[in-house]
């Protein structure tokens, strides 16, 4: 007993000797670093203070570079969906896109199959001048085979891109020369165009599709519009369809072409900007054409900004499908290494008060599947509409917020004349090759092809039904007597628009043909 407790006492003993210890221990240790986030009154406290506790005490050298590259990023997709950090490469390829022309050789081409074809050689530029001919075919470029290899077609655009007055090497197979040629081009900058082509579609109705508002929009338009009006244009139809926006100012000078003094274009506010609205002079130039704008589910931005100025206006008539709802106003922040940040600071407001900017969600990427899901672009009582956000016109239209333009008259996907063989001719490419074909066969009688007229004349002395059934039959893809009733207009149609757009009149060949089979020009065209 008396052992029992002497070795009790013992292990007591043991055990607060232990706990003493490990209290001096404790005691000589570093102190708890805790650092009162309160008394910095700085939101990003805690960040500034990690970044500073790693670049003073972190064990090891750190790309300081390296984790600022993965941090933007991060940092920028917590905010909106358009909020975005750029890269030098990724910076300069926005910008380019909106500043009416680049460095290059001026050249158009496509690869049907695993060879570059020459569709169009840009008048004036480096590649005219060298000698290149559309139908010429790269094999080459600075010595690397680029044919047969199926490199992917933004790559060799990479190859021939480059700084004005530096030289790129082409060798180019030419039908009826068996041997490659070789061309040395010195670069040079490029024109790109905004409008994409401008005609009368008929005796009174100017038809002009801009593909995007760039620097240069503004007097494109105008000079188009000068031309039209001098060929009898009373009408015109304004083509925005996949037009995704670009400069706000190019926006608001179109935009003030077709309005009376006074009347509000847009205004922008947002937390930490006052709203600014943006009022026509009356100065325009079109405030006689009568108009029509056409939008699809990819028109955004500028576009909308145009469309909806001129809907809360009762200026003109929009057809077509909801536009997108990007109606963010962004600044761009360009830091000395060529990066870039694109921030949203306000968003805009249609004249009657709409916000252009669709709802945040987690499906934002994928709004547009969703409307195909539940029928919006087959039926305009699909669309979802808000009465909550109903607004009036000052002539007595009533339109919608919640997000993009809803069109005056809705016109749905045009489902008519689509056929199995359409659908496997389009799914093989089978127009764009046979059109390929073909012109390679009358290269040289289509390049003496100057007009409509001409064009005409010259697809009359064909059978073009007949060598496009043997062509996709000679692939595997037979048509039923059935399918080419559906159809076969529609194709014939196509395969028309494709190989004009081969002759030295490239798109103003191409859409007067392919419009014949637009049901969004075609509705405009009835009223």
């Amino acid at each position: 007993m008396s052992n029992e407790r002497t070795m009790k006492i013992l292990r007591i003993s043991v055990w607060v000797i232990i706990v003493l210890m490990l209290v001096l221990l404790i005691q000589r240790l570093p102190k708890k670093n805790v650092i009162d986030l309160e008394s910095t009154k700085h939101d990003w406290a805690k960040l500034m203070l990690v970044l500073n506790s790693v670049d003073k005490d972190y064990v090891d050298d750190i790309d300081h570079m390296a984790v600022t590259e993965k941090l933007l990023p991060a940092v920028m997709a917590e905010l909106d969906p358009h909020s975005v950090y750029l890269p030098p490469v990724d910076l300069e390829k926005a910008d380019e896109a909106l500043q009416g022309g680049f460095d290059g050789i001026g050249i158009q081409f496509n690869v049907p199959n695993d060879t570059a074809i020459i569709t169009n050689v840009i008048a004036g530029g480096p590649s005219e001048k060298a000698g290149l001919l559309s139908g010429d075919r790269i094999i080459k470029i600075d010595d690397r085979n680029v044919a047969g290899v199926r490199m992917h077609q933004d790559s060799m655009v990479s190859m021939m891109r480059g700084p004005r007055g530096t030289k790129v090497r082409l060798e180019l197979k030419r039908n009826g020369e068996d041997k490659l040629i070789p061309f040395t081009i010195v670069r040079d900058m490029i024109p790109v165009k905004s409008v994409d082509v401008a005609f009368m579609i008929n005796d009174t109705t100017g038809y002009i599709k801009l593909a995007k508002f760039s620097k240069t929009s503004y007097f494109e338009f105008l000079q188009a519009t000068l031309t039209l009006r001098e060929t009898g244009m009373k009408r015109l139809i304004f083509d925005l369809r996949d037009n995704t926006g670009g400069y706000l100012d190019q926006a608001m000078m179109l935009s003030n072409e077709f309005l009376e003094k006074g009347d509000l274009v847009v205004y922008m506010e947002g937390k930490n900007r006052p709203r600014q609205d943006f009022v026509a002079d009356g100065k325009g130039s079109c405030k006689d054409i009568e108009l029509a704008v056409l939008i699809n589910e990819a028109s955004a931005s500028s576009s909308e900004i145009f469309a909806g100025a001129m809907q809360d206006n009762d200026r003109a008539l929009i057809y077509g499908l909801r536009s997108f709802g990007k109606g963010l106003v962004q600044e761009p922040v360009y830091f000395s290494d060529g990066s870039g940040i694109r921030l949203t600071v306000a968003r805009f407001y249609t004249p009657t008060g709409r916000c252009i900017q669709k709802p945040y969600s987690d499906k934002y990427e994928m709004d547009i599947l969703e409307r195909y899901e539940h029928g919006e672009m087959m039926s305009a009582d699909s669309i979802k509409v808000n009465d909550s956000l109903k607004y009036v016109t000052p002539g007595g239209r009533v339109v919608y917020g919640g997000g993009g333009i809803i069109p005056d008259v809705f016109v749905p996907i045009d489902t008519v004349g689509i056929s199995d063989y359409l659908i496997k001719c389009n799914r093989q490419s089978l127009v764009v090759k046979f059109a390929n074909k073909f012109s390679d066969k009358h290269r040289a009688r289509m390049r003496g092809i100057k007009d409509m007229d001409a064009l005409y004349a010259f697809f009359a002395e064909h059978n073009l039904k007949k060598e496009f059934i043997d062509y996709t039959t000679a692939n595997g893809v037979i048509p039923s007597y059935s399918d080419w009733n559906t159809s076969g207009e529609i194709i014939i149609t196509q395969v028309k628009a494709v190989i004009g757009r081969y002759t030295p009149m490239d798109d103003d060949a191409f859409y007067p043909i392919y419009l014949k089979n637009d049901n969004v020009v075609q509705r405009a065209l009835e009223d």
